[in-house]
């Protein structure tokens, strides 16, 4: 009679319906999230209201999608991802719909940002969770697949909503794309389940800390060393990312141009979550998330020498390349922490320090910029930044075995 153990192993890394479905979330809800970027223009020239007006409605989707994500997070381990996801499903649609019902800016920005961004934080701790938990052997593929599909997002919707734009008013645009996106998601969802705890091995990270609460996990020394270097390597990445545009602009590239710098950002990233994700089962996720986060340093403070196209494109490569494989591999190393049963919190908790760094970046070099005009000093931080990421990381514990002591895991 085979062991929980052997059911376990016999179990794992077979959930690729979940990998494929997490990715199309991830893709249809970000999509619809930067949507917006497309509309900006001829919503503001149809409606009158200002650019600002409708830009917060990003900001606010941001900061709203940090904190529901971390909600979702610890529901998802209390009633399971589907259940969550489901729900996020129907925000989406839902919020989608709305806004194209919008009279005023404030209805826009209610439901464009406030609705959408809570439904779009539905799809990312539950599914990589329960991605996590599904998977051994391959797990750090798995969970770069999932990532993948925010990578493909402003391939695919980008282009889609302006051939809307191109036959529809914006009005008709968002009530299409909220329509796309139930067709889309609320299938996908019916893939979306947890790992059944008769499935869950019982050796390993989980055999030591399966009482953990979320909690004693969050005061943990591992969620201290992954936060704060989830954290500190958004903020690294997040001001080149959102600057280097208007960088470039200043060395005398047009704006065509220089756009063209972002999207090779966003191609190498794609690419960056897959070959990480391959190179972490390989090698393991520690040692490869630490390559990634030097490498992404070296990237970020190289943009300060070059000036022209070429030199741009190969640094926007490796750069994008390194960010984008860098950060599915946080949600590894957290399963090698933390038992699946409180993995949504944790990852979700994660997500909301992430979403601060992300926040802080543009910020920080908007103001480098201005106390100085010049954008050395944010590259210059850039590389600080990131390399202190990956010295953090460096003090993640090993994965603990049966019999390693608790206090290993404990903080201070």
């Amino acid at each position: 009679m085979p062991t929980p153990t052997t059911h376990a192993t016999a179990v794992l890394d077979r959930n690729w319906p979940l990998v494929a479905a997490g990715a199309l979330l991830g893709c249809v809800g970000i999509g619809a999230l930067f949507s917006l970027a497309v509309l900006l223009q001829p919503m503001s020239a149809a409606t009158g209201w200002s650019r600002t007006g409708l830009s917060m409605a990003m900001t606010l989707a941001f900061l709203v999608s940090g904190l529901a994500g971390f909600g979702w997070g610890m529901l998802s381990d209390r009633v399971g991802p589907r259940v969550v996801v489901l729900a996020g499903a129907l925000l989406l649609g839902l919020s989608l719909v709305l806004a194209s019902r919008a009279t005023t800016l404030l209805q826009f920005q209610l439901a464009f940002g406030v609705l959408l961004g809570v439904a779009v934080a539905s799809f990312f701790a539950p599914v990589m969770a329960a991605t996590a938990a599904a998977f051994e052997r391959r797990r750090n593929l798995a969970v770069s697949l999932v990532s993948a599909g925010v990578g493909v997002a402003p391939l695919t919707m980008s282009p889609l909503v302006a051939w809307l734009l191109a036959h529809y008013d914006w009005r008709e645009t968002l009530l299409i794309v909220g329509v796309l996106a139930w067709a889309l998601t609320l299938p996908a969802t019916w893939f979306v389940r947890a790992l059944p705890a008769a499935a869950q091995p019982l050796v390993g990270p989980d055999a030591s800390a399966d009482d953990m609460t979320t909690a004693q996990a969050l005061r943990s020394k591992p969620f201290i060393v992954l936060g704060l270097a989830f954290f500190a390597c958004c903020a690294a990445h997040s001001g080149p990312i959102f600057h280097t545009v208007s960088y470039a602009v200043g060395c005398g590239l047009s704006v065509t141009t220089a756009v063209t710098i972002y999207s090779m950002e966003g191609a190498a990233g794609l690419g960056g979550r897959l070959l990480f994700g391959a190179l972490g089962d390989r090698y393991g996720a520690k040692p490869v998330l630490v390559a990634g986060l030097c490498v992404q340093a070296a990237a970020a403070v190289s943009y300060l020498a070059v000036s022209q196209l070429d030199g741009f494109y190969v640094v926007a490569f490796v750069f994008g390349l390194a960010y984008g494989g860098t950060m599915p591999l946080y949600a590894s190393l957290a399963r090698e922490a933390f038992p699946p049963r409180i993995l949504g919190g944790v990852i979700g908790a994660m997500t909301l320090l992430s979403g601060l760094g992300m926040a802080l970046g543009p910020l920080v070099g908007g103001w480098l910029f201005d106390r100085y005009g010049s954008y050395a000093w944010m590259y210059i931080g850039s590389l600080l930044v990131g390399l202190a990421a990956a010295a953090i990381v460096t003090g993640f514990p090993t994965a603990r075995r049966p019999g390693t002591p608790r206090a290993l895991f404990d903080a201070g």
